[in-house]
């Protein structure tokens, strides 16, 4: 009885892990390969960190760009829009950036990478919890 409870534990523990992942997303942003990750999966209301990976076109890491990200919720009956904008700051070879989710729903996330003159943008959508 003793082994079986062990076992079903450690099955919990691990599908704890599993469920724990990082909200991931891998976009294509003009010539640039985009890989973003939430710490929270699902993002929750409140404080989350971003972690944004940009590789071009040769796989080589982009460390030279300015990053915002943009995020917004649409107005809804008895509430304005929500729009935020943060700077991402690079981190060896990532930009992280602090998103912070004041209510719960679904957001859009815009990512701008501007570089060489030209800007290019990954959009996609979070449901915050």
């Amino acid at each position: 009885m003793r082994k079986l409870t062990a076992v079903v534990l450690l099955l919990l523990l691990v599908a704890g892990f599993a469920y724990a992942k990082d909200y991931e997303v891998k976009k294509k942003a003009g010539e640039y390969n985009v890989e973003v990750k939430i710490d929270k999966n699902p993002p929750v209301l409140g404080e989350n960190n971003m972690e944004i990976g940009i590789k071009d076109a040769k796989g080589k890491h982009v460390t030279d760009a300015k990053v915002v990200v943009e995020y917004s919720m649409p107005g809804m009956p008895g509430m304005p829009p929500m729009n935020y904008k943060t700077n991402a700051t690079l981190s060896e070879n990532e930009y992280q950036a602090k998103l912070d989710f004041s209510m719960r729903g679904s957001w859009n996330i815009a990512i701008k990478i501007a570089r060489d003159s030209k800007t290019s943008t990954v959009k996609f959508t979070v449901d915050v919890k």
